[in-house]
């Protein structure tokens, strides 16, 4: 099967974004822009610290299976993948200011 990939980063994003969360997104699979296969989605970070944050808020997401961190710059696709979008965490995703609402208030 040949995926379909969208990737929001500019080319410069493309160097300074490479630290990557992967999931397969349950809900989008199998139809639309995935028919006959998986959705996969990623979101490009530009720090370690970033997508640890982003991590643990696509786990939270029930629609999200299988969620990992990779190397966006050596990641490729499964021949199982039917759509392939990838996504930029700036500093105003709501991963990142969802991580600042769950710190306790002094």
């Amino acid at each position: 099967m040949k995926t379909t990939t969208k990737d929001d980063r500019t080319e410069e994003q493309k160097q300074t974004h490479h630290f990557g969360v992967i999931a397969r997104d349950t809900f989008m699979s199998h139809w639309g822009a995935a028919e006959g296969g998986i959705s996969r989605v990623a979101w490009a970070c530009s720090s370690r610290e970033d997508a640890s944050k982003v991590y643990d808020w696509v786990k939270e997401r029930k629609e999200m299976k299988s969620v990992s961190t990779i190397d966006l710059r050596k990641h490729k696709t499964n021949s199982r993948d039917a759509h392939f979008h990838i996504y930029v965490v700036k500093k105003t995703h709501p991963a990142l200011l969802w991580m600042m609402e769950r710190l306790p208030t002094i």
